[in-house]
């Protein structure tokens, strides 16, 4: 159990100014840079996916490079509006309806991983019906991808010395400038790790090594079971939201695992889907 001596500073936080560089009065942030960087990269990705027939079922590939140049302004909207909203609705509501400038005020907060998936996958449904692709194909394809944009937005997290870990005494401990004299975990380093490496190189092998865009759904369901069960562990070591803490009297159950447990049902469920969906018929 860690104690008050051991609690104090065992290595300061890199102190790494949130804003990346400025032109004239515009300020260019981290964060910023990190979802443009993390839509591009995984733009780029998905078109060479989509550009590889052997991936897909009948060597055909169902969505041109040109459907996902179209795609990224759409995709790059759900993650924006349904990632506030999603923040909005699941951690901030009763401070946005007691003062609902504050609903604009994304210093205030930010963005839920969450909502985001919500308002992405709203977007793959009406782009997929829009221009005659099939939904669990284009699903595979940006579940595929999805890792790196969380990489990126979970670095910008640590840089911005936000959604910081529980107090704790191991090495790789940090003392972040808004979480007090106190050495906490640097869980947004645990959730790039696995959400953005580990997961991408999972989704990768499967794609490639495995041909598992073969059977359309199964990528997804992996990425979101993957995500889920990522998300999880991880909520042990990340402190709650402030305005929220710990739910139903515990001191471990946090929004986060509340939101994600149901992932891993919807996960289990698109993989037995799309097996039986694909499974030889006798």
């Amino acid at each position: 159990m860690p104690t008050a001596a051991n609690l104090l500073a065992i290595m300061p936080f890199p102190n790494i100014d949130p804003i990346a560089f400025s032109i004239g009065p515009l300020a260019i942030h981290w964060y910023g840079l990190a979802y443009v960087t993390g839509i591009m990269l995984g733009w780029l990705y998905a078109r060479r996916i989509a550009g590889n027939d052997a991936l897909w079922p009948e060597n055909t590939s169902p969505i041109t490079r040109a459907q996902l140049d179209d795609f990224i302004v759409w995709a790059a909207l759900g993650i924006v509006l349904g990632g506030r909203i999603g923040y909005i609705l699941f951690y901030d509501l009763p401070f946005v309806i007691e003062d609902p400038i504050r609903a604009i005020e994304i210093w205030n907060g930010g963005m839920s991983f969450h909502g985001g998936i919500i308002g992405t996958t709203i977007a793959m449904i009406l782009f997929a019906r829009k221009n005659g692709i099939p939904l669990w194909s284009l699903f595979d394809i940006v579940a595929a991808v999805v890792p790196i944009g969380l990489f990126f937005g979970r670095i910008a997290n640590f840089v911005n010395g936000e959604l910081w870990g529980r107090l704790t005494d191991v090495p790789w401990a940090v003392v972040f400038p808004t979480g007090g004299p106190f050495a906490r975990h640097p869980s947004q380093l645990y959730e790039a790790c696995l959400e953005g490496i580990v997961l991408l190189l999972l989704l990768a092998l499967l794609v490639y090594g495995f041909r598992a865009l073969k059977s359309p759904g199964f990528v997804t369901g992996v990425f979101v079971c993957g995500y889920a069960l990522s998300r999880i562990f991880v909520e042990f070591f990340r402190e709650p939201d402030a305005q929220l803490g710990y739910l139903l009297g515990t001191n471990w159950l946090t929004m986060g695992m509340v939101l994600s447990s149901p992932m891993i049902l919807l996960g289990i469920w698109a993989m037995a889907r799309s097996r039986s969906q694909t499974a030889p018929q006798h």
